[in-house]
This record gives structure tokens, C-alpha cells and sequence, in this order.
């Protein structure tokens, strides 16, 4: 009976996939909408995706919560962008309610996606390599592995979460150490967001980089003290 639910949702899935691949080839309006959302990403300068996501007025917490959808899935675009334009738009605890409940359903559709789809589906999303460095993380530290990459922001949120619906894990395991482990990184990009403007850029590569080290150096300690 499971079995039969799976396979009909993967159905569905793929027939819905099929119809935006459809619409994106042959609606040129959409396609130059899609590509525009990407090139706002590439741009690496938060103020332009709040301005667009500012341009649609009353339904702009709407255009952010699926843009952060979309990032999801799209596993390269970076989401801390859109987490820093949500603060600086709509204040600082109110951006990061919206960016966490947004990359929490965002998480959610990528480990069902994969669940659904399988592992080459995964693989044409993500990376091979992407997906093998994490599946090896997972290897190495077990029933923690979730909560303690979503501490870490310099591994890839999307890719864990594709991996993590590969594995036996519960849905609800997942959900709760996502919850956790992404609410101290959205809490001080947030609060650090809504302070930020467009001659901020230097300072927040710095910030990025510093927070990084300073998880790339307790990673490290950790590490050596399990080789030894």
C-alpha cells in the first residue's frame, strides 16, 4: 500500500515537473522572469532582490516565501541574500519569522522530492560530489548529523536536505533538527540584515567570512580529536 502511495506521488510529481518544464520553453515571458531570478542571485547584492520583492506591495512576503522555495530547490543560489534583503525590508524579527517558515517548507519539498524521486534525480539537482561529501558527513556523526549541519554555514543547506530524504530518516527527526539548527544562523543574518545597506557589501563578505573560519576552526578541532 506505501509502495503504491509512493509511486503514485512520484507520478504526480513528475507530471507536474514535465508541466513547468513545458511552460518554461514555451512562455518566453516566464522564462525571462526565471532567468531574471537567477541573474538577481548571481549578483551576490541583497538590496536588488529586496527591491523586487518590495515592487509587488502587499504580496511581497508572499514573492519572498517562494522565491525562498525556489532557492531551495535550486540548490546553488544562495539563500542568506534573500534572508538579508527579508530584515532590511521588514525589520529584522519579522524578515527572519518569514525566512525561517520559508526555508523550513523550502527543506521540506527538497527532502520529499528526493524521497519521491530517488537518488539520480538528486544527483541532476544537486552534484554528485556535493551529495557523496555529504552522505559521508552523515556517516561521520551519526543521529546528530542534520542539527549539526545546519550549524555549519559553509555546508550547503539544500544538498543536506536532498540527502537527508535518501536516508531512513523520519520527516518529523528531520523537521525538528532543521528547525533548530537553522534558527541561530537566520537570527543573526536577520538581525544583522536589518541594519545593512547597499554600502555594506565589504562588511558583509567580512562578517560571512568570519563566522565561517570560526565554524571551519571547531570543525577542525573536532575532527582532530576523532582521528586521535
Amino acid at each position: 500500500m506505501k509502495k503504491n502511495k509512493m509511486q503514485f506521488g512520484r507520478s504526480i510529481f513528475l507530471a507536474f515537473l514535465l508541466i513547468l518544464l513545458l511552460a518554461f520553453f514555451l512562455i518566453p515571458k516566464l522564462r525571462g522572469g526565471a532567468l531574471y531570478i537567477v541573474s538577481m542571485f548571481a549578483t551576490g547584492d541583497f538590496t536588488v532582490l529586496r527591491d523586487f520583492v518590495a515592487s509587488y506591495g502587499a504580496y511581497a512576503a508572499l514573492i519572498s516565501f517562494l522565491l525562498m522555495i525556489l532557492q531551495s530547490v535550486a540548490a546553488p543560489l544562495p539563500a542568506f541574500l534573500l534572508t538579508f534583503a527579508n530584515a532590511n525590508l521588514f525589520g529584522w524579527w519579522r524578515g527572519a519569522i518569514l525566512s525561517w517558515s520559508s526555508a523550513m517548507a523550502g527543506a521540506s519539498l527538497c527532502f520529499f522530492i528526493a524521497r519521491l524521486l530517488g537518488r539520480e534525480a538528486v544527483v541532476k539537482l544537486t552534484s554528485r560530489s556535493g551529495l557523496q561529501n555529504i552522505e559521508e558527513f552523515f556517516k561521520r556523526h551519526g543521529r546528530m548529523s542534520i542539527l549539526i549541519a545546519r550549524l555549519l554555514p559553509f555546508i550547503s543547506f539544500d544538498i543536506v536536505s536532498y540527502a537527508a530524504g535518501l536516508t531512513s530518516i523520519s520527516f518529523w527527526s528531520f523537521f525538528v533538527a532543521t528547525g533548530i539548527g537553522q534558527l541561530p544562523a537566520t537570527i543573526i543574518y536577520s538581525y544583522v540584515g536589518g541594519f545593512l545597506t547597499g554600502g555594506a557589501k565589504l562588511f558583509v563578505t567580512g562578517l560571512l567570512i568570519l563566522f565561517a573560519l570560526s565554524f571551519l576552526i571547531m570543525l577542525g578541532r573536532q575532527l582532530y580529536k576523532e582521528r586521535h
